[in-house]
């Protein structure tokens, strides 16, 4: 009889199992349902920059060149993409260093939205220089989401709330995170990542 119990309970934990794996995945913002992906990545280590896992780091203090140390994900084309991750600056003597990037690759590739920060903690949208959030001082964690509606609107979420809406154009896209010097920045500047997850529906 007790192994009858026991072999009932594995068998129900399996099913559960199953049917929590088919279950639409749980976004931290924005309405779902939601499915969780997990996208490829490349790292990009330029100039001074150092990736160790998720942990990115410029060890210089140059204001020229291109100094970076970032994860570039796999392009995207259509429907609505969410990113995830939280991070924590370890050290930083350098200041306007960009942390997470949502890049156009097509039609025209370049930079469409890049969060920054300056020492002393002020986030802000490099483009339009718009203050998004205060606070992003050594050793403080933040949260960083963005919602992505291919073709019609960019939002971005620091730690739950919402910061910034701007509207999106149709093409191919993709997210990068990690450090990156702005044209206006400069290292040195440690930061680890953590908690990445990826979303679309």
């Amino acid at each position: 009889m007790r192994r009858r119990l026991r072999t009932a309970g594995v068998v129900a934990a399996a099913v559960l199992g199953l049917v929590a794996s088919a279950m639409p995945a749980n976004a931290q913002v924005g309405t779902g349902p939601w499915t969780a992906e997990n996208p490829s990545f490349n790292v990009q280590e330029r100039g001074c920059g150092t990736v160790d896992g998720l942990n990115f780091e410029l060890t210089c203090s140059t204001g020229s060149g291109d100094q970076r140390a970032e994860r570039r994900y796999v392009t995207y084309t259509g429907g609505t993409r969410q990113f995830e991750g939280s991070f924590r600056i370890t050290s930083m003597a350098g200041t306007r260093i960009s942390l997470k990037q949502t890049f156009r690759d097509a039609p025209t590739a370049g930079p469409y939205f890049m969060l920054a920060v300056e020492r002393g903690g002020r986030l802000y949208a490099v483009h339009g220089g718009e203050t998004l959030g205060s606070g992003a001082t050594v050793g403080t964690s933040v949260r960083v989401n963005t919602v992505h509606q291919v073709g019609s609107t960019h939002k971005v979420y620091i730690n739950g709330s919402l910061k910034q809406t701007v509207s999106s154009s149709g093409g191919s896209y993709y997210d990068k995170f990690g450090a990156y010097r702005t044209s206006s920045g400069a290292g040195p500047v440690k930061v680890t990542w953590s908690g990445i997850k990826f979303w679309r529906k």
